[in-house]
């Protein structure tokens, strides 16, 4: 079957690219398709207590999202004909200031100190501004706007909600940049160690279709976060360029043994298939342990990932022979020298020395375990963006001028007693960080029946047998003090009433903090004994899979501790998924020398003998393909302004010239070292190849193995 599909490509090789084109225009108009969600809270686990309060807010209360908008230097006047305009904006469920309460014509010192408090400050009024669709919907977006467009220069609106709409049009500004940077970086990166100007463009497009199918099958999920879109594309160009080299290298050795180039071009597609397949499964491993994640961020990360691995073969096997065939004129007539690198002269010297280095590899896990636990990381989503956005600018003043650093939403029952709502409403007053309470009972005067009360402002607290209480709070979301005071609210209102709730920004950063910390251990558990149990399979050794991931673990610690040791915080989403990343995208380089290693020995070669060989041929392959992953991510990782984006981009890419370093300096002396272990804990370990083992089955006709990046 694949023998007839490479005939077919290779002899209609025309066809193929129309239908590879026909297929991108059908993907852009799935990518067009697929919504983005900029809202990271929105992927928390939905039987916990917030989503489950947020659930309620959306539907019956219709209070999805809330902003809060400060008002400064302005007549009351003005603020209740802007409160009048902004209700009338679509979505927008209501907007609460003193004049929708007691009106306009009450002078403020008249109005109740709690709800003025609330209110005012100095010379600036707040007014609530509650939407009846979710906080990163669409419609709440395009709320948001026409709700800035109808305030002047001196009203300031702030709100979760607010920051995910600002965060939107910051990656929408973005996004082509990044693309556009990795492009140009990694065209540089293999221009370096390939000899035409041609091929890296060849690549690169190949590596684009394979970009564009992934994004456009998204649509089927029906939405990706802007993270996945943010980074999948780099990612997916950083750590499947290599199956294209392998194809045209294998394609050029091919060429060498059959007068048609077709022909040539069959074998290597037969070759790169059977190759690929197997050496891609370590990659798709590391991404889908994400998916293990309880934060269903990880989910939506790693099926992205692993699809576009998937279908990053599946372009190099079906699309980029037709891509090389129709191209090959070009190839060859823009040819040039390229950079060409001797490294036996070092890796003589890392072999004589090789005790040195696997002792340097056991004491080189003491300060990496030690940075890598200390590291420090955040949560505060607001501290990932620009300081001068407007949205953190608005959250600057409503903390300053309001001392309302966040705020939370109670909800529980509406039939609990006036006496009750009374004394729930004093102890969470006297909570530590409490400033305000806005409640239900604090508007009305006490005795006054409810159907006294107006419809409009009895619905913003009270719908569907549920009461919504509002808290507003000095400390800041996702720091100890912040917990510890939803800690003590949670436990008043649960004494209360057991079914209520505590929701908003702080209490679901506080779920998401524990969420994390769970998904950090989990998913690189799961990561590294699926990639065990694959290295295992392939070597058919209780002893090499062990090492090899030991030694790119080493360079995953040393990554992730350096933020230690530099005294940086990184965003708490980077070191989850760099460290599934990594190891599935750069234990690669390890089975890469490991498995040209024993080829050595099973034709006969010395153990030091083998292994310079091995680390000879290897060294420039795992150079080419850390740089391709390096440039590919670095780029973002420099001009990016949402630092979860950088963050995320800066340790793969520093990653992937770690595991490189570790592959090339540390790896020959441990694979020298325990190659007696190897010997007796391995089947087949040093016996020749059996006869039923074909060329091209995974290796080069040299017998390198398949992921190379050498140059003809």
């Amino acid at each position: 079957m694949l023998q007839k599909i490479a005939r077919f490509i290779t002899r209609k090789p025309k066809l193929v690219v129309t239908m590879a084109v026909i297929l991108l225009l059908i993907s852009f108009v799935g990518m067009a398709m697929t919504r983005i969600n900029y809202d990271i809270l929105s992927y928390l686990p939905p039987d916990m207590d917030s989503p489950k309060g947020e659930k309620i807010l959306e539907e019956p209360f219709q209070m999805a999202a809330t902003t809060m908008l400060i008002v400064e230097d302005m007549p009351a006047a003005y603020t209740d004909r802007l409160r009048a305009a902004i209700e009338k904006v679509d979505h927008v469920s209501s907007a609460i200031w003193v004049s929708s309460l007691a009106g306009i014509q009450i002078p403020t010192d008249m109005i109740p100190a709690d709800v003025r408090d609330v209110f005012y400050s100095g010379n600036s009024t707040m007014m609530i501004v509650q939407y009846d669709t979710a906080g990163a919907s669409d419609e709440t977006m395009k709320a948001i706007e026409e709700v800035r467009g109808l305030c002047s220069k001196a009203c300031y609106l702030a709100g979760f909600s607010v920051l995910i709409k600002d965060t939107k049009d910051l990656v929408d500004v973005e996004m082509p940049l990044y693309i556009v940077l990795a492009v140009v970086l990694s065209y540089v990166a293999m221009s370096l160690t390939m000899e035409s100007w041609m091929l890296p463009l060849a690549f690169l497009m190949n590596i684009g279709f394979a970009i564009v199918y992934n994004f456009g099958s998204n649509i089927f999920l029906g939405e990706i976060s802007y993270i996945t879109k943010a980074i999948a594309a780099i990612l997916q160009l950083g750590v499947t360029m290599d199956y294209s080299i392998f194809l045209y290298h294998r394609y050029r050795e091919e060429c060498q043994r059959h007068e048609d180039k077709r022909d040539a071009m069959v074998e290597a597609i037969r070759a790169a298939f059977t190759s690929l397949s197997g050496s891609s499964l370590t990659t798709i491993a590391g991404f889908l342990a994400l998916c293990f994640m309880q934060l269903l961020l990880g989910r939506d990360i790693g099926i992205v990932m692993a699809k576009g691995v998937v279908l990053g073969v599946a372009t190099v096997v079906l699309v980029l022979p037709a891509l090389l065939l129709q191209l090959d004129p070009m190839i060859e007539k823009y040819k040039h020298p390229c950079l060409k690198i001797n490294f036996d002269r070092l890796n003589q010297f890392i072999v004589k020395h090789r005790k040195a280095f696997s002792v340097l590899f056991l004491l080189l896990f003491i300060p990496a375990v030690y940075g890598q636990t200390h590291a420090g990381v955040y949560y505060q989503l607001d501290r990932s963006l620009p300081q001068d956005m407007d949205s953190i600018v608005a959250t600057d003043k409503l903390k300053t001028d309001f001392g309302m650093a966040t705020s939370h939403f109670i909800l529980m029952r509406d039939d609990l007693t006036s006496t009750e709502v009374n004394d729930l409403t004093e102890k969470i007053r006297d909570v530590d960080g409490v400033t305000t309470v806005l409640a239900y009972n604090e508007l009305m005067p006490k005795g006054v029946p409810d159907f006294f009360v107006p419809e409009d402002l009895r619905k913003i607290f009270k719908q569907g047998g549920w009461q919504m209480m509002m808290v507003n709070s000095s400390y800041a979301t996702a720091t100890d003090e912040v917990g510890a005071q939803l800690k003590e609210i949670g436990a008043i209102v649960k004494s209360y009433d057991p079914g209520a709730y505590v929701t908003g920004e702080a209490a679901m950063t506080e779920d998401l903090i524990v969420t994390a910390d769970v998904d950090f251990r989990v998913t690189n558990y799961i990561s590294i004994a699926a990639i065990l149990i694959i290295i295992c399979l392939m070597f058919r050794s209780l002893t090499v899979p062990a090492l090899l991931v030991a030694a790119i673990e080493l360079a995953i610690e040393i990554n992730e501790g350096i933020p230690y040791f530099s005294g940086t915080v990184i965003p708490f989403i980077a070191p989850t998924v760099v460290g599934c990343v990594q190891l599935g995208a750069t234990v690669d380089y390890a089975i890469l020398m490991t498995t040209r290693f024993r080829e050595e020995l099973q034709n006969g070669k010395s153990c030091m003998e083998a292994i310079r060989i091995a680390a000879n041929s290897s060294d420039v392959s795992i150079i080419t393909s850390s740089l391709v992953m390096f440039c590919a991510t670095m780029g973002v990782a420099m001009i990016s302004k949402i630092e979860i984006i950088s963050s995320i981009c800066l340790l793969l890419a520093r990653g992937a010239i770690i595991s490189a370093l570790i592959s090339i300096f540390i790896l020959p002396s441990l694979l020298a070292t325990f190659e007696p272990l190897f010997a007796k804990t391995s089947l087949n370990w040093r016996s020749p190849p059996k006869p039923r083992r074909k060329k091209g089955d995974g290796a080069k006709g040299n017998g390198e193995p398949a992921l190379s990046g050498e140059t003809h």
